[in-house]
């Protein structure tokens, strides 16, 4: 951030033009010259110690009206600064933005609310502030900028698609999750209450049943048992551009199908995990309204790096029910050892791939599509997905 100049132009045209009066009158030994030079280099001094003297401090806070803001989409700031100072300034307050944000952030002071759109331009965690409020003397030559108050945290997640539900149910339990035993967990609010354990979350207290018992109760609920999904992002360093400091359009798209399809299958009653291709876990979908939060702040800060591992070693030995691979370039031979580690619904996502990886993928069983990287509009990418999904019988492997 720049340091604000201490005075004005027209508190240096008034500075200079002192000063050569004065030069002037010492030339001409003209004496009102010298008391007009005097005056006029004089007056910016004094206009300077009038701004910078007074001692002022202040509290700012700030609201939100989302906690977390995806790309695209706009959020109210509310800002309340309480200003303790000599008397009560005119100025102009500016709130600090990141470049994950934009919008206009200032305002007259004291005469305009200090509030604020912003709209989520860039995934990632950043701050909002400090504020900025500048003011100048009644003359307009000397002005001075402070900065008041704390930053604020603000969470830009991926922007999420509505995409199509799969046409058919996979495997045996579809997408609907079952209800199959009883035990300690948080799934569903199935409630029996049971005594109080070490370790059990304090969100989990029976209240009804701990006044009627008189000790710590908590509710013991049944699990669901959903039939898994897993979603797949490759962020591996070498899939992706680096285009110095700005984001990679291609690689964004590719978070976005990935927010957009584990909540896709989540709605669907799926048990969705979200992972890297090293097997890193970037999210779980239980059916808790933290999972999804917790996910997406997570995928807010997924940048390309690492290398990959056989699809096989990241599901693992149990093969899932759809199983989403969101890569990056394609090439022909990775797509010819491309396994489908036996899932029963394997779509697959490039943002760049050839005609001949293409089908190599399809011959080892994938569905394939390409990634549309040229453009952000929300209907591309649901179209896309959507042209991943041919099959119209599927058996479970």
């Amino acid at each position: 951030m720049s340091r604000s100049r201490p005075l004005t132009a027209r508190g240096w045209g008034c500075l200079l033009s002192g000063i050569l009066l004065i030069v002037a009158a010492n030339i001409a030994a003209a004496r009102p010259l010298l008391y007009i030079g005097v005056l006029l280099a004089a007056l910016p001094v004094v206009c300077l110690m009038i701004v910078r003297m007074p001692r002022r401090r202040g509290e700012v806070t700030r609201q939100i009206s989302t906690d977390l803001m995806a790309v695209g989409e706009t959020s109210r700031v509310t800002v309340r600064f309480d200003l303790w100072s000599f008397g009560i300034p005119n100025g102009i307050w500016r709130d600090v933005l990141p470049a994950a944000v934009r919008g206009d952030a200032t305002g007259d002071y004291p005469d305009d609310a200090l509030r604020y759109d912003v709209e989520g331009m860039r995934r990632g965690v950043s701050t909002l502030g400090p504020l900025m409020l500048r003011t100048t003397d009644p003359f307009g030559l000397a002005r001075r900028e402070q900065a008041f108050g704390d930053t604020r945290t603000i969470t830009v997640i991926p922007q999420t698609v509505a995409l199509a539900p799969l046409p058919t149910k996979v495997g045996a339990a579809g997408g609907t999750a079952q209800t199959r035993s009883t035990r300690i967990g948080q799934g569903a609010d199935n409630l029996i209450p049971r005594p109080y354990s070490s370790g059990d979350s304090r969100r989990r207290i029976h209240w009804r049943a701990t006044a009627h018992r008189g000790s710590l109760m908590v509710r013991q609920e049944e699990e669901e048992a959903s039939p898994d999904a897993m979603v797949v992002l490759d962020r591996t360093a070498g899939r992706w551009a680096r285009p110095g400091e700005d984001p990679d359009p291609a690689f964004e798209q590719a978070v976005s199908l990935c927010a957009s399809a584990a909540l896709r299958l989540a709605q669907d009653g799926y048990s969705v995990d979200v992972v890297d291709a090293a097997g890193n876990p970037l999210g779980a979908l239980r059916g808790h309204e933290e999972d999804r939060e917790d996910m997406l702040i997570a995928l807010a800060t997924v940048e390309p790096r690492g290398e990959a591992h056989d699809i096989r070693s990241v599901v693992g030995s149990t093969a899932p029910g759809p199983l989403i691979l969101i890569t990056g370039v394609l090439d022909d031979e990775d797509a010819e050892k491309l396994s489908t580690a036996g899932a029963a619904a394997p779509l697959l996502f490039a943002a760049s791939a050839s005609a001949e990886a293409l089908a190599s993928v399809r011959s080892h069983g994938w569905h394939p599509s390409v990634l549309p990287t040229g453009t952000t509009d929300p209907a591309e990418l649901a179209a896309a997905w959507a042209s991943a999904l041919p099959f119209t019988t599927v058996q479970h492997v």
